[in-house]
């Protein structure tokens, strides 16, 4: 059986930042366990509008969460209210999660937007799950997705992967298709990588995307 490591993680920390940053020995296991429920949260509200990536950075008295999405606007609502009433649901479910009535401290939630969104392996991904449990034809979902990555500035590879009942079959398959050079033993590449599951009636079809976009050299002091 292969072993297959995230093209993220096994990057992290040598050309990729990590996603949360906070240090606290006595607070690991608190601070990791609501990390991932935090990501959970936003992920069920946020899945439909174009959710890429989720930061969290800690400081002593504030949480602060940046959510990077391709369309903010439909986030953000109108004059704001959208953001405001999802940092209040946010912070009323970090106070669920510590047992406590309100969060202790201060949460702060930025919204960017993801310039490039055929760029973003994470968006592409939860786009094509979108298009398949419409029931459109996988391999029309599969090239399309391709084309419109190879036409992202800076790309120069993409591989998309999908497995499951495609278009109902009795017996579970897999199909993929790649254009370009996906270098994922070279540490300097800069790999974009996500996944997404599409639910549908004949059960779960799962799809993954890998977006090369170039090596990144560190610069020599």
């Amino acid at each position: 059986m292969g072993q297959k490591v995230h093209p993220a993680v096994f990057r992290t920390g040598i050309i990729f930042d990590w996603n949360s940053r906070w240090l606290n020995k006595k607070k690991i296991k608190e601070y990791l366990n609501e990390d991932v429920k935090i990501r959970e949260f936003l992920n069920k509200r946020l899945s439909k509008l174009g959710l890429g990536k989720i930061e969290i950075e800690r400081s002593r008295n504030s949480t602060r969460i940046i959510v990077h999405a391709s369309r903010p606007g439909l986030i953000i609502g109108r004059g704001g209210a959208g953001a405001e009433q999802l940092k209040n649901d946010l912070q009323k479910f970090i106070g669920r999660i510590k047992k406590e009535p309100l969060a202790k401290g201060e949460v702060r939630l930025e919204i960017e937007e993801i310039k490039q969104p055929e760029s973003s392996a994470a968006v592409v991904a939860q786009s094509m799950a979108d298009q398949i449990e419409k029931r459109l034809p996988h391999r029309r979902v599969i090239k399309q997705g391709l084309d419109k990555i190879m036409q992202g500035k800076g790309v120069e590879g993409a591989k998309i992967v999908i497995k499951g009942r495609l278009g109902g079959a009795e017996i579970a398959r897999k199909e993929w298709l790649a254009k370009g050079r996906i270098p994922l033993q070279t540490l300097r590449a800069n790999i974009d990588f996500a996944a997404a599951t599409a639910y549908t009636t004949y059960g779960t079809v799962g799809i993954k995307v890998w977006i090369y976009k170039g090596e990144i050299f560190r610069k020599q002091n």
